[in-house]
């Protein structure tokens, strides 16, 4: 029996994360499957770290990323170089992650040369196809594409219903759940010499990402402005960390967060890192997507700097709150985590509907089922 070739394609972090364990286990059949790996580096340096943690070597490395890339220009290099990765390849199976250009693009180039496509994470929606942006529009698209549809949840399953896709859904839950076992350790040293002089005991952490371009501007003056009444009130027993990303909010990020004790603007981190400061935390303030799956399994509050959520599962879990992008909204609803014990309990011991940490598992048997094995 020849083995079935399954490429993987992403290309940037937060795929890399959840592809990771996938990759992983599909690496445990060599006997009946050809595990490739393909990355874009849409992202690269972010991307890189992600893939030395797992210790996962791609077979191809497009190396995308130019300085000044726009949305247009970063799509038709990766259908082009892809198109040409899939001609060489010939697998039978190309494996997307997601919602963003890498994905769409992956999906396409396989469906030109009439390579079947999984969908991983497939059947988020947002209901407004111009928040998030892009990734509201590409999600669609690469799940029309979509040969196998890999849903985290149920109501990411009935999304798929309704955008009327009926066949060959599964609900799998998410497979950064299995990232997450396998990257939180409770005695973990941090790497990031940042973190290692920080005192997560005798103070309340929050920690924070901020990155979307929906909030560049007055969005994010907004909340920084927030962040900062919320540092200089609880001076004495709050310390709040936020990984700078490295695009427009960092530049409002120093103008208003700089010179003040107890916040600390720290460069992205690496995964084992991340997850394991999840884990210290409080709770957390984001506008990220995959940070309101994550950090729920570990316990911790969310707060989403968002007027939307394409993961309204956490919302209902009780798990996640969508507080907005208004300077008082995110202020008093910090606040009332800092001081409500019981408002506090409330979201830390909902239960996280994205899954067991065994999403990887079945995505693999679906995978044996797909190609009778």
């Amino acid at each position: 029996m020849s083995k079935k070739k399954i490429l993987s394609v992403f290309g940037i972090r937060s795929d890399a994360i959840k592809m990771a364990p996938l990759i992983l286990e599909i690496a445990k059949y060599p006997d009946i499957f050809d595990n490739i790996v393909c990355v874009t580096a849409q992202h690269r340096e972010m991307l890189d770290q992600v893939l030395n943690i797992f210790n996962i070597i791609p077979d191809y490395d497009l190396n995308i990323m130019q300085p000044g890339q726009t949305l247009a220009s970063v799509t038709s290099k990766m259908i082009d170089r892809l198109d040409w990765v899939m001609g060489e390849v010939q697998p039978g199976i190309v494996l997307v992650h997601g919602d963003n250009a890498t994905s769409f693009s992956a999906a396409l180039a396989a469906f030109y040369n009439k390579i079947p496509v999984g969908h991983v994470e497939a059947g988020l929606r947002s209901g407004d196809k111009y928040s998030p942006h892009p990734e509201e529009i590409l999600r669609i698209l690469t799940g029309n594409i979509a040969n196998l549809q890999f849903a985290p949840t149920k109501s990411n399953a009935d999304n798929l219903h309704k955008s009327n896709i009926h066949d060959n859904i599964y609900v799998t839950g998410n497979t950064v759940i299995d990232a997450l076992h396998l990257m939180v350790k409770d005695n973990y040293n941090f790497k990031s010499e940042e973190l290692q002089g920080i005192n997560f005991t005798d103070k309340k952490t929050i920690f924070m990402t901020m990155h979307r371009r929906d909030n560049f501007g007055e969005p994010m003056k907004n909340i920084f402005t927030a962040v900062k009444r919320l540092a200089l009130q609880y001076s004495n027993n709050l310390q709040i960390i936020y990984a700078v990303h490295p695009n427009q909010a960092s530049i409002q990020a120093h103008e208003i967060l700089d010179n003040i004790n107890n916040i600390y603007l720290i460069k992205p981190l690496d995964v084992e890192d991340t997850h394991n400061l999840y884990n210290k935390c409080y709770f957390i303030l984001t506008d990220s997507g995959g940070l309101q799956e994550e950090a729920p399994a570990l316990g911790k509050p969310v707060l989403v700097c968002r007027t939307e959520t394409e993961r309204p599962e956490a919302v209902k879990a009780g798990t996640v709150k969508i507080v907005g992008v208004s300077e008082e909204n995110i202020y008093n609803n910090a606040v009332l985590l800092l001081e409500d014990k019981q408002e506090y309990d409330k979201m830390a011991k909902s239960v996280n509907p994205y899954g067991d940490g065994h999403a990887s598992e079945r995505i693999v048997n679906i995978l044996k089922n797909h190609f009778s094995l």
